[in-house]
């Protein structure tokens, strides 16, 4: 009886999900670019084989679009829930904005310059453009909430979206230029929410 729960138990631990796919998919695209999702070495990667992707996803493209909703739902919706559980409006906008230049201290978390990078792709570019659109209208949402006109939260929403891809790609192919320590980062937040919120 306790071989059989031991091999059940190692089988279990052994069998990959679709998030596993996915997981690895996302982190290939980080390293590599949408080039680096490639079924072989990503099994390679896993120690898995072939059939195994192939029990999750019809092909490729499949991955790629699991991997793009995975992006959208981890980069995005999970963020906002994080964000809207804060009790007001700067305290939303501070929470939006440190979370999102801490995701880019370690450089080897390219996922957002790799989605920029393959804006062109069929499969990338709807997505992109959802999610660009979506970041930008929430964070607009935020800049009205602290008595902005709806133009102006726009344009102060971009200018606080494209500081976040600037200091991503800053941090990812000159890190040595971007704030290094958590006290650093923090008191970089700090500026950066007192120039998008100057009246």
């Amino acid at each position: 009886m306790e071989m059989v729960e031991r091999r059940t138990r190692k089988q279990s631990v052994n069998r990959l999900t679709a998030d596993d796919w996915t997981s690895a998919a996302l982190d290939a695209m980080a390293r590599g670019g949408l080039a680096a999702v490639a079924v072989e070495p990503l099994a390679t990667h896993l120690g898995a084989t072939k059939g195994s992707f192939y029990w999750h996803f019809a092909n490729r493209d499949a991955l790629i679009e699991a991997a793009l909703r995975r992006w959208e739902t981890d980069h995005t919706d999970a963020v906002i829930l994080l964000v809207e559980a804060q009790p007001d409006p700067l305290a939303k906008l501070r929470t939006l904005i440190a979370t999102v230049i801490e995701s880019t201290a370690n450089p080897a978390d390219s996922i957002e310059l790799a989605m920029l990078a393959t804006a062109d792709h069929p499969h990338v570019a709807p997505v992109l453009a959802r999610v660009t659109e979506r970041r930008v209208a929430y964070t607009a949402e935020l800049f009205q909430a602290l008595g902005l006109q709806a133009e102006a939260a726009r344009h102060r929403a971009l200018l606080a979206v494209s500081a976040y891809l600037g200091h991503a790609q800053l941090a990812h192919a000159t890190p040595q230029v971007v704030p290094g320590t958590a006290a650093e980062r923090s008191r970089y937040i700090d500026r950066i929410i007192d120039l998008v919120t100057a009246r």
